[in-house]
C-alpha cells in the first residue's frame, strides 16, 4: 500500500471523527424524557403505508418500504454513498400503537444469495463514504507551480482536495436526523437504514428486506 494512500486514509478517517465529536458535543444532554434527548428524527412518515413502494404487515404493524439504492435521501438533499444502500421505512400502527424498534431488526438479501445475508449498518459508518453530487472541487491551474511540463503534463500532481468541513458536517447531521429512530417508538415512525453494498444497483434483480422485531416477523419484496 502506498504512503500517499495511507495518509489519505488518515485524512479522512480524522475528519469523519471529528464530525461524530461535533455531533455529540454540539448541545447540552437534553434531560431524561426532553425529545432531544435522541438526535436520530427520522423521516416524516408518509400518509399511508402504501405510498412506499411495498408494504406488508407483522403483527398489528404495518410496514412500508422502499430501496434508495445509494442514495442517501433527507429533507434538505439527496447525498450518495457508494458503499452502502439505503431503505426508507414507514412504521404504522392503530391509534396509541407503540414499537419496539432496533437496528438488529433488519436484514436485506439481494439477488436471492442465501449466503449473503445483509445486516444493518448504523448511520455512523456511513458517514465516511457519504457525497454531495451538487458540490465540484474548485478548479486548480492548468500548470504546476514550477510551470515546468513533462511530455505536456504538469510536473507535480494536482492536489487533493476535500470538501469544506461545515458542509461535511452538514451532511452527517442531516443523514443522522433522517435514519430511522430506534428504541420505544409511538406508531408512526420512519426513517432510513443502511446495508453495505458495494456492487452497482443496475445488477440487482431482486431485492427482500426482512424484519424480525418486537412486532414479529416479515418479508417484503423490494424493487430495485
Amino acid at each position: 500500500m502506498q504512503l500517499s494512500h495511507v495518509l489519505r486514509s488518515g485524512v479522512c478517517l480524522n475528519v469523519v471523527l471529528t464530525i461524530v465529536f461535533c455531533l455529540c458535543a454540539q448541545e447540552p444532554t437534553p434531560k431524561v424524557g426532553d425529545p432531544r434527548s435522541n438526535e436520530t428524527q427520522g423521516l416524516p412518515p408518509r400518509a399511508a403505508p402504501t405510498d412506499y413502494q411495498t408494504q406488508t404487515k407483522a403483527g398489528a404493524v404495518t410496514i412500508g418500504a422502499e430501496f434508495a439504492g445509494h442514495s442517501v435521501p433527507t429533507p434538505e438533499a439527496t447525498y450518495t454513498t457508494e458503499d452502502y444502500v439505503v431503505v426508507e421505512v414507514g412504521f404504522f400502527g392503530p391509534p396509541g400503537a407503540r414499537a419496539q424498534i432496533s437496528m438488529d431488526d433488519f436484514a436485506l438479501r439481494i439477488n436471492a444469495n442465501k449466503k449473503n445475508l445483509l445486516r444493518s449498518q448504523p448511520f455512523g459508518l456511513v458517514m465516511a463514504s457519504l457525497k454531495d453530487p451538487q458540490w465540484s472541487p474548485p478548479e486548480t491551474a492548468s500548470k504546476s507551480k514550477t510551470g515546468i511540463n513533462t511530455n505536456g503534463q504538469d510536473s507535480e500532481p494536482p492536489p487533493v482536495v476535500h470538501m469544506p468541513f461545515e458542509l461535511q458536517r452538514a451532511m452527517a447531521q442531516r443523514t443522522q436526523k433522517a435514519s430511522l429512530p430506534l428504541g420505544d417508538r409511538p406508531l408512526p415512525q420512519a426513517g432510513l437504514i443502511f446495508f453495505t453494498y458495494r456492487g452497482k444497483v443496475q445488477g440487482i434483480h431482486s431485492i427482500e428486506l426482512t424484519y424480525s422485531g418486537s412486532a414479529g416477523k416479515a418479508t417484503i419484496a423490494l424493487q430495485p
